[in-house]
């Protein structure tokens, strides 16, 4: 039978845990994280584009960057119709 201080010990495991994952959530779902991939993903593609020698790689790359960023503003409304229909 487990004793009261290992079942506290247990207990604060738990709250340990659920803390990093709340941590998790808030960052995967932060805008600070979307901005921060987008301006990577600008340039990374300016870079591509400015050596695969194509027209206007600075202006160019924004397409990529945008499409991240509207990816992340429709992915929450198919996830809560798609946890509607299971």
């Amino acid at each position: 039978m487990a004793t009261l201080e290992e079942l506290q010990l247990e207990i604060e495991k738990v709250k340990s845990r659920n803390r990093h994952v709340e941590a998790d959530k808030a960052w995967e779902t932060c805008w600070t994280r979307k901005i921060v991939i987008s301006f990577f993903t600008y340039i990374v593609i300016v870079v591509f584009f400015y050596f695969a020698r194509l027209p206007q790689p600075f202006i160019n790359a924004v397409v990529p960057a945008v499409a991240f960023i509207l990816s992340t503003l429709t992915i929450p409304l198919f996830r809560k119709w798609w946890l509607k229909k299971r």
